[in-house]
C-alpha cells in the first residue's frame, strides 16, 4: 500500500485481543482493540506495516501495562480530533493508574478547564467514546455515576478487564 503521509501501523496481541497501533513519524496516533467501535475510524487509507522506533516504544509501554504495572513512560502521542475532544482527552490522561472517575466528575473538569459553570456529561462521554488511542488515553477508567461500568467502544469486559489489571475497584456493571 502507498504510503505518502508517512503513516505507520503494527499489531499487538493482547490479553484482551489484536490491538492495532498507528503513528506518524513522531508520535502514536492510533490504538484500537480488534472489534472495537470506530476502529481505525482516524487510520488514513495510505499506510504501511512496520515497527518504527515510536511504535516500539508503544509495544514496550503495552508489554508494562498487560504485566499491571504503570509504565513510568509515555510514547508521545498525537490524537486527532476537535478541540473540545482533545481537551476532554487531555483531562483523562490526568487520572492516575488505579483510579476511576465519573462521567460527570470528567463533566466538571472539562468545565473548569474550559471555564465555563457546568458541561453535559453526555456531550463528554460523546467525546471519550471517540477517543483515538484507547488505553494510553484511559477512557476505560471513566465510569457511570453510581461506579457502574457503562459505556466503553471495546466493550464492557475489555473495560472490566483494564480496570481489574489497574486493581480499581467498581460496585457493578451495567449493560450499554
Amino acid at each position: 500500500m502507498s504510503n505518502q503521509n508517512g503513516v505507520s501501523v503494527t499489531h499487538f496481541a493482547s490479553p484482551i485481543g489484536d490491538i492495532l497501533l498507528s503513528s506518524d513519524a513522531e508520535a502514536i496516533t492510533g490504538l484500537w482493540m480488534e472489534g472495537q467501535r470506530y476502529f481505525a475510524q482516524s487510520l488514513p487509507t495510505a499506510w504501511e506495516e512496520r515497527l518504527t522506533p515510536v511504535l516500539e516504544e508503544a509495544v514496550r509501554w503495552l508489554k508494562i501495562y498487560f504485566q499491571g504495572a504503570a509504565p513510568d513512560y509515555f510514547p508521545p502521542l498525537r490524537p486527532e480530533g476537535t478541540r473540545f475532544q482533545l481537551t476532554v482527552w487531555e483531562i483523562l490522561c490526568t487520572i492516575p493508574f488505579g483510579r476511576t472517575v465519573t462521567y460527570g466528575e470528567l463533566a466538571d473538569l472539562v468545565a473548569a478547564k474550559l471555564n465555563r459553570t457546568a458541561m453535559s456529561a453526555r456531550a463528554v462521554g460523546g467525546a471519550v467514546s471517540r477517543n483515538p488511542i484507547s488505553i494510553m488515553i484511559p477512557c476505560h477508567r471513566v465510569i457511570g455515576a453510581n461506579r457502574a461500568l457503562t459505556g466503553y467502544a471495546g466493550g464492557l469486559e475489555r473495560k472490566r478487564f483494564l480496570l481489574e489489571i489497574e486493581k480499581t475497584s467498581h460496585d457493578r456493571s451495567d449493560s450499554c
